[in-house]
């Protein structure tokens, strides 16, 4: 009985195909298992350089192409297109097996030949070519066929080997990328980790390649598994591993491990199948956790749809993984020793403060000494004022001397006794209560701590989450990008008790953002110093995507109103081209800006709702750019980003206050505008009113 294996490349490009024709598509592949060969009308194509591809009726315009094995039962659905399209795509292609990793591949074997005889003439004239150190035999061992080797050998430098993305098999691709941008032999095969299979490898044997490829191969268990696969194509596309993300879910580490990465390089994806992975050993409870209860409600649907695609019990599995985001677990904890906290929120905090400013006369001001409260004092557990002379103030800015330190001191001494006399709690003394009352605890409430979007945690969660598992092998995982902090100040991890020294990895290549936009984004914070938690610096070198496409809009406008216009016009051709009203996001600083472009969107005849109000389906997502980490839009416009904006002028504070939180909010408002931009997927819109904001210089001048 015939099986469908759906390519994932194929996934991605459903939904850019008009509602009739995916329809159509359902249809035609519903009963495929019970189909056959001559049932489903495959046709042969002529002059084929591989006769193994066969086109399907989709419709009187689309066809859809398949790869049809010699021998065994899987029919991989690469490409529908139009009639003419896919005949032309299908004779041009060919499907090998690559010899490291055993998976299937496709080429463009009509564009390699024609390329390689202008390539020759111009590697004549170049003194040194690409890949000229390194040597046939490595090659071979990284899985380069012959065909892709003589490519190779003619390139003289990277960009070519861009331009040939779409043309080589990608795993080889990723090899000769990775080989070009100074990774040695050893640390490419490295990277391939998981993908290498042991023993020889049949080239002809496609049916078995087909089903060694899961991270690019989706094999379909009848109709309902195909609707549920082509109806929510970018979930599923998540839930599936690139080898390099394999090896890091599957691996046993003697204590805390960390994955990194820059935007959309899958840690989140990582993260979800990292707490499946240690549920399954059935060791004890896993904490899947993050910062904010939103993106712990997003990670609970995520872990709920990766298990159900592959788990035979999920229920049972799902009961294992605790998904709780931080703040909650320190409450939970609280609460059963001492009740419901009183709770102060930002205006009774600030009002606290400037109570104890005025009883002591001291010129210090609420907000200078609440960020040394929490940055320095909490952050370090400072309990006295010798220990607060002797601590360390790492990018507070501004210098104190002995003086007024002591002055600072008494300011603090005086605000904690006022939190006990009147039996007040901030979120961040809840949770130092938390990690107390777990430290003291001998049985832990967890096996397992997965930690996702890790860089926006303080240093009294860190303590926390240290408290709530025994220190044993694979006892954290976190995952993180500090390039795209938003919330915690810097910490060092090694300093709240988790040492991650010799096992960390990082993940370089992008599966969400095409290279256009990551590139464009990647501007944004080049060159700025962001820590890596470690007690080094972070660095996004090496982040790549293999998705091409187009380059992001911009678009200067004198008034407000004008941009709104502007904002209109361009979500409006964004459906007219087929885009889903869900598939749209826009992002924006401030609260009353995301309530404006709703109003605008909405006077446009366009479905639009605030996130602030959740996610619907038909309607557009309007959100502040807060909101916005860890969503993702096929189409993403962020408006608002002007001088007079961004930096929002009330989320800095003055230079002559305290340089060390003025560079930090600096920092933080550009990692903002960052985080935005990476969240969109296939277009993104970047549009402002008068003068740009100085975070866009320097992509304003390349």
């Amino acid at each position: 009985m015939p099986q469908l294996a759906i390519a994932k490349e194929f996934l991605t490009e459903f939904a850019a195909l008009e509602k009739p024709v995916r329809e159509r598509v359902i249809q035609v592949f519903a009963k495929f298992e019970q189909a056959t060969h001559t049932g489903l009308h495959l046709e042969k194509i002529n002059n084929a350089r591989d006769g193994r591809f066969r086109t399907i009726r989709i419709d009187q315009f689309y066809r859809g192409v398949l790869l049809a094995p010699e021998s065994g039962d899987t029919y991989l659905l690469l490409k529908v297109l139009p009639h003419d399209d896919a005949y032309h795509w299908a004779k041009t292609r060919r499907a090998t097996v690559n010899r490291a990793t055993g998976g299937i591949e496709l080429r463009d074997v009509a564009a390699l030949d024609a390329s390689l005889p202008h390539l020759e003439r111009l590697a004549q004239n170049v003194p040194t070519r690409l890949f000229e150190d390194v040597s046939d035999a490595d090659l071979r061992r990284l899985g380069v066929d012959e065909q892709t080797m003589v490519f190779a050998q003619t390139l003289t430098d990277v960009f070519q080997l861009e331009a040939a993305r779409g043309l080589l098999p990608a795993i080889q691709w990723e090899v000769l990328y990775g080989l070009a941008a100074g990774l040695t032999p050893e640390q490419v095969w490295e990277e391939m980790g998981a993908a290498i299979v042991e023993g020889e490898v049949d080239p002809e044997d496609l049916d078995a390649a087909v089903r060694r490829s899961p991270d690019r191969v989706l094999l379909v268990e009848g109709p309902e598994e195909l609707t549920a696969a082509l109806e929510t194509p970018f979930d599923l596309w998540r839930i599936y591993l690139h080898p390099a993300q394999r090896a890091v879910v599957e691996a046993s580490y003697g204590g805390p491990a960390r994955v990194s990465g820059g935007p959309g390089t899958g840690k989140t994806v990582v993260a979800l199948h990292r707490a499946r992975e240690l549920a399954e050993r059935e060791e004890g409870e896993v904490l899947l956790t993050t910062f904010t209860s939103t993106l712990a409600a997003a990670l609970e649907a995520q872990l709920r749809l990766l298990v159900e695609s592959q788990s035979a019990y999920p229920e049972e599995l799902l009961g294992r993984i605790r998904v709780e985001h931080v703040d909650r677990l320190a409450h939970r904890v609280f609460r059963e020793v001492h009740g419901q906290p009183d709770l102060l929120d930002q205006g009774r905090e600030r009002r606290l403060w400037q109570e104890v400013v005025d009883a002591l006369g001291v010129d210090l001001s609420p907000s200078f000494l609440a960020a040394e409260w929490r940055q320095v004092v909490l952050a370090r557990r400072v309990e006295n004022a010798q220990a607060y002379l002797e601590a360390k103030r790492t990018g507070r800015g501004r210098g104190l001397n002995a003086a007024r330190k002591a002055q600072v001191w008494q300011a603090v001494h005086s605000f904690r006794n006022l939190l006990t006399e009147r039996g007040l709690w901030t979120h961040e003394t809840v949770g130092e209560e938390a990690a107390r009352i777990l430290a003291g605890r001998t049985e832990k409430p967890f096996r397992h701590v997965v930690v996702d979007e890790a860089q926006d945690l303080h240093a009294g969660q860190w303590r926390l989450l240290r408290a709530a598992v025994a220190e044993d092998r694979d006892d954290l995982f976190i995952a993180g990008d500090t390039h795209q902090r938003v919330y915690g100040p810097k910490v060092s991890l090694a300093e709240v008790g988790v040492n991650i020294l010799g096992r960390s990895s990082k993940l370089r290549i992008n599966y969400r953002t095409t290279a256009q936009i990551l590139g464009w984004s990647l501007g944004l914070v080049l060159g700025e110093p962001v820590d890596d938690m470690d007690g080094g610096l972070d660095s996004i070198a090496g982040c790549r995507s293999e998705i091409r496409g187009e380059e992001p809009a911009l678009h200067g406008a004198a008034t407000w109103e004008a941009e709104l216009g502007h904002l209109k016009e361009t979500v409006s051709s964004w459906v007219e081209a087929g885009v889903l009203p869900e598939e749209i996001g826009v992002a924006a600083r401030s609260n009353h800006t995301v309530d404006q472009a709703v109003l605008a969107l909405e006077e446009a005849g366009l479905s639009a709702r605030s996130l602030a109000r959740g996610q619907v389906p038909d309607a557009v997502s309007v959100g502040t750019m807060h909101r916005m980490k860890g969503l993702e839009f096929r189409c993403l416009a962020v408006v608002g980003a002007g001088g007079g904006q961004l930096p929002a002028p009330r989320s800095v504070t003055p230079e002559q206050e305290d340089p060390g939180a003025h560079a930090r909010d600096l920092l933080r408002e550009r990692s903002l505008l960052f985080v935005a931009c990476t969240r969109a997927r296939e277009q993104l819109s970047v549009s402002w009113h008068r003068a740009p904001s100085p975070f866009l210089e320097a992509v304003l001048d390349r």
